[in-house]
């Protein structure tokens, strides 16, 4: 069978593969739909991920339908259409450097357990749609993270797809008032095409004044006039970000960080000692990969916004060359036939 396989560093081919050979406790999945992340930019240009450097098998992003079942797989059959949790493959993580990876024609889900290593979706979800559930899962962690309470403000940094999705989750878990702020007008516009209230065009406008006429007006602990926005997201990973946040958070305001930084960031903690604000980081998704799922299966057409390209498997290379390439692209998901 074909695998889009990382081979040397900035190398990346159509390879033939085995197919799987499944025994009692596992299942056989094939792909339908597979999502182009950011890591799988970084594995291109390193190589690949040890121990399989020269031979990492890419995808992680996955949704497909069930064409195998062990006989001691419960819950599970034939024809099923699911989500993958790449992270509970005991052999390693799916995509990520384990013996297996989504982009290819067949899928081997070791140890399956439903609930645990995939879901299952309804057979009229599109799969490029269901296709976002591990990249939302991260969102939806960052969303939890933050601790939304119905009738807050949030204002989310970076319109991306981490970015869209954590605006949809904020919505969906009662937030007032969302606001998303980036500097490209077309991802704003997306921004708004999923639900978000209000954008900012942080290149063209003040923050901290749009925030003023959109949020209200609070105060930091000391009577300062500050936004009155309850929770920030940066899902741009820019020092820009961070010091807008400083300068603007009322008193225990919550900032919660699931992008990453590539470089240091210099924060004034004697500017943010008035306000008391709440620092929280985000990584991955330890119980949200089919938590965000039913959100996804109910505000379907609000995620597929988040899709800016789409490529057929045959044309997996291409799709990965417009991925790498800063700027050209936002979410690239690849369906298969």
């Amino acid at each position: 069978m074909k695998a889009v396989m990382v081979t040397a560093p900035g190398q990346v081919e159509v390879v033939d593969v085995p197919e799987p050979t499944p025994g009692p406790r596992d299942i056989v999945v094939r792909p339908r739909a597979c999502g182009i992340c950011g890591s799988d930019v970084y594995y291109i240009a390193i190589g690949g991920i040890p121990p399989r450097q020269g031979e990492t098998i890419l995808g992680h992003e996955a949704a497909g339908e069930v064409v195998e079942v062990g006989a001691e797989v419960a819950g599970l059959s034939v024809g099923d259409h699911v989500v993958v949790n790449p992270m509970a493959d005991p052999a390693g993580i799916i995509g990520n450097g384990g013996p297996t990876g989504a982009l290819s024609e067949l899928l081997l889900i070791r140890d399956a357990v439903l609930g645990r290593s995939v879901t299952v979706v309804p057979n009229d979800l599109p799969f490029d749609i269901a296709a976002l559930n591990e990249p939302m899962a991260v969102a939806r962690h960052a969303v939890n993270r933050s601790t939304p309470k119905p009738g807050q403000k949030a204002v989310v940094f970076g319109a991306g797809p981490i970015g869209l999705g954590a605006a949809i989750g904020y919505k969906s878990l009662g937030v007032a008032h969302v606001v998303v702020v980036d500097i490209i007008p077309e991802r704003l516009q997306r921004a708004l095409a999923v639900g978000a209230d209000a954008i900012i065009n942080s290149a063209e406008e003040d923050v901290q004044s749009r925030l003023f006429e959109l949020h209200g007006t609070a105060a930091d602990g000391t009577g300062k006039p500050r936004p009155g926005s309850d929770l920030y997201l940066d899902a741009a990973g820019v020092p820009a970000v961070i010091n807008t946040v400083l300068a603007c958070a009322k008193h225990r305001a919550i900032l919660c960080i699931p992008a990453v930084h590539k470089k240091p960031v210099l924060v004034d903690f004697g500017q943010i000692l008035t306000s008391e604000l709440d620092v929280r980081m985000s990584m991955g998704y330890p119980t949200e990969i089919f938590e965000v799922t039913t959100d996804i299966v109910a505000n379907r057409d609000k995620y597929g916004a988040i899709i800016s390209h789409h490529f057929d498997f045959t044309n997996a290379l291409e799709a990965l060359k417009l991925a790498t390439t800063p700027g050209a692209a936002d979410k690239v998901v690849i369906t298969f036939g």
